[in-house]
């Protein structure tokens, strides 16, 4: 019959040693965790894991739901089938958890670093965090405003006190274009599953920007060089499911707790990720719609040091006037960069109309 919680005896005990039993030798336990930033009461009615409990927490966070309406490669798309920083978080923790059940690792710390990986990242993309980067004195990274979320911001100031194994992962889930596999330990989560994470983000990336690209009509089927194709295959599923298994297969077969891809699926993600920002993220007409969102995020900034936040009370707009702590500037940018990350590009484009645009004058 496989596994049956005993009733009786602690279910999450039963889980527990569940895990020990099956999960790999470098598998996460959650009776191992490292803990949390501030020590919680154990509820004793409460069966979840530890590492189920941070997963539901970040879901049920206002900042994931906001990642609905936040763009991902295009700029507040009017057709329904474009990517939004949600969809791309949700086919990350889909490709990790296959990666994680391949590898026999703890899916839900795996799940639970994935959903929460991108809960920093800005409206407009990565233009609007490169102008945050440019404005803010201390700088703009979205990975570590990911942290600043979870520890911080959520929960109305009280965070979400999520265990080390998950922060660690989501601070270190982050490449940008340096490289897929580092040799620098330094760089990578501390656990497998995290560094799963960080693998299943570029795999998901890569594959559903080509796919909006080609949607968008930015590239059509036969642009993908053969180089790439005779790799990963022509098809988007293909794709996909020749760089998992790839890391799966190689890192069963190498078998020493690292992470491993072939020599040939390593250069063929490199090479679709360096065409992808030649030709599409590079590409004008995207280029040219981050300028303008790099503008609004310019005027916004400058506005509210200036004159204080302005915040949506139901269905009105509330401009508030500087608090005395801002006499400190460094609270003060800190205050205005935390309030625009946060926003969804809908948000920041309705905020720059009322603020910036004239309206039009009834006569009656």
């Amino acid at each position: 019959m496989g596994f049956v919680p005993v009733i009786g005896k602690s279910i999450k005990k039963q889980l527990e040693d569940r895990e020990e039993a099956y999960l790999s030798p470098y598998a996460a336990l959650s009776k191992n965790s490292q803990g949390r930033m501030h020590e919680e009461e154990e509820d004793i009615q409460d069966i979840r894991l530890t590492f189920q409990k941070d997963r539901d927490r970040i879901t049920h966070s206002k900042t994931f739901r906001r990642l609905k309406h936040k763009t991902q490669v295009f700029l507040a798309p009017t057709g329904d089938h474009y990517r939004t920083r949600l969809t791309h978080v949700l086919e990350v923790s889909q490709i990790a958890r296959t990666i994680a059940a391949g590898l026999c690792l703890n899916e839900p710390l795996t799940e639970a670093i994935a959903l929460g990986h991108d809960l920093g990242h800005t409206p407009f993309g990565h233009a609007g965090e490169a102008t945050l980067n440019e404005l803010h004195p201390g700088g703009f990274r979205h990975y570590v405003h990911s942290l600043r979320v979870v520890d911080r911001l959520e929960n109305d100031g009280r965070g979400l006190n999520l265990t080390f194994e998950v922060r660690n992962g989501i601070i270190r889930h982050s490449k940008g274009n340096s490289e897929i596999l580092p040799d620098t330990k330094g760089e990578l989560a501390v656990t497998l599953e995290g560094q799963v994470v960080r693998l299943a983000d570029i795999i998901a990336y890569v594959n559903h920007d080509l796919d909006d690209a080609l949607r968008a009509g930015i590239l059509k089927d036969g642009d993908l060089p053969d180089n790439i194709k005779n790799v990963v295959g022509s098809r988007h599923s293909q794709r996909i499911g020749k760089m998992v298994r790839d890391l799966i297969v190689e890192t069963l077969q190498a078998d020493d707790g690292c992470l491993h891809i072939s020599d040939g699926m390593l250069e063929a993600i490199g090479n679709l990720r360096h065409f992808l920002y030649k030709n599409v993220y590079r590409y004008y007409r995207v280029h040219n719609e981050f300028e303008k969102a790099q503008r609004i995020i310019r005027d916004l900034y400058g506005y509210f040091l200036e004159n204080g936040l302005v915040r949506r009370r139901g269905r009105e707009l509330v401009e508030e006037s500087r608090p005395e702590s801002w006499k400190d500037e460094k609270v003060a940018h800190r205050q205005v960069c935390d309030f625009i990350a946060g926003m969804t590009d809908r948000y920041a484009m309705g905020l720059y109309e009322h603020l910036f645009l004239p309206k039009p004058w009834s006569v009656r």
